[in-house]
């Protein structure tokens, strides 16, 4: 998270109720971190030359830049009542939305961002600025979906990797700020799950395996009570797929926290597929957060 002092809260919005849901989230985020909120519409329009001003024949009041301003200030009208008493302005910037809110992302102290915007199609469960900002952002993304709760459980998703490292220090300090239980979940596959091709050991011992799997939790969670003796931690190794653990886990979270790659990594596998899997199905918000190696 980025720790500058002053860092805002940014939420990109484009009008669409998922937007909404969205400024309310992060006026609730800015308020637990005690930061400002920036609401941010990317007006792409400019940038393919239409007309921004109604024509003469048009009524007052017309026009793309002024549906682009009662669209922010919409957002900013719910965002404040989400959060009475917090500091929350509204900018409009030209460009493409995802291009604006990750040049946004280097300075903010957390992107939020509905699911699905005005653009997508009704077969994409989550739109594809959610999954570009999610990808590339310099400061970890949230992602409105599901039902909104309270009460809860943050759940960290754990692979042992730098990735999930990076998400269960940004998972304890949001179980910290909300007084929430941390639930930190490793799903594995039996070894004979793997795809074909892969070299398997004739003779498994299950109640090795989970030992090893519980290691891996371990691992993970190494010196947390120490760092945040506040949070009370429960741990899950399940056997399963990754996905559709922490979907599960999800049903009853406030917070569902996953890693992604940093951009070291094959620009294609920037979002891995477990953290794709659960922005399509989890069902609370997700905050995806970049492992810096």
């Amino acid at each position: 998270m980025n720790s500058a002092n002053g860092a805002a809260v940014v939420v990109g919005v484009d009008g669409s109720e998922p937007a909404l849901a969205a400024a309310r989230l992060a006026a609730q985020e800015a308020a637990r971190r005690q930061r400002p909120l920036r609401v941010v519409h990317g007006f792409i329009w400019p940038l393919l030359r239409v007309p921004l001003t109604p024509s003469a024949e048009a009524p007052p009041g017309g026009g793309l830049r002024h549906q682009a301003e009662e669209l922010v200030a919409a957002a900013v009208a719910e965002a404040e009542g989400a959060a009475p008493g917090l500091r929350v302005s509204g900018e409009i910037i030209d460009g493409e939305a995802a291009a604006v809110l990750l040049g946004e992302s280097p300075t903010a102290a957390l992107i939020v961002l509905g699911d699905r915007g005005l653009g997508g199609f009704a077969a994409l469960v989550v739109g594809s600025v959610a999954i570009q900002v999610a990808s590339y952002a310099d400061c970890p993304v949230l992602v409105a979906r599901g039902t909104p709760r309270p009460a809860g459980p943050v759940v960290v998703g754990v692979d042992g990797s730098g990735l999930s490292r990076a998400a269960v220090e940004f998972a304890a300090a949001e179980a910290a700020v909300r007084g929430a239980r941390l639930h930190a979940v490793h799903a594995y596959t039996h070894p004979a799950s793997a795809g074909p091709g892969d070299m398997q050991p004739l003779v498994y011992e299950e109640s090795q395996l989970r030992g090893e799997e519980d290691r891996v939790l371990a691992d993970a969670l190494s010196g947390l009570a120490e760092r945040r003796p506040e949070v009370p931690v429960t741990r899950q190794a399940v056997h399963g797929r990754p996905v559709a653990a922490l979907t599960e886990a999800s049903r009853e979270a406030q917070l569902l926290v996953v890693g992604r790659r940093g951009r070291g990594e094959l620009s294609g596998l920037l979002l891995g597929s477990v953290s794709q899997g659960v922005l399509h199905r989890a069902d609370c918000p997700v905050a995806v957060v970049r492992a810096v190696e």
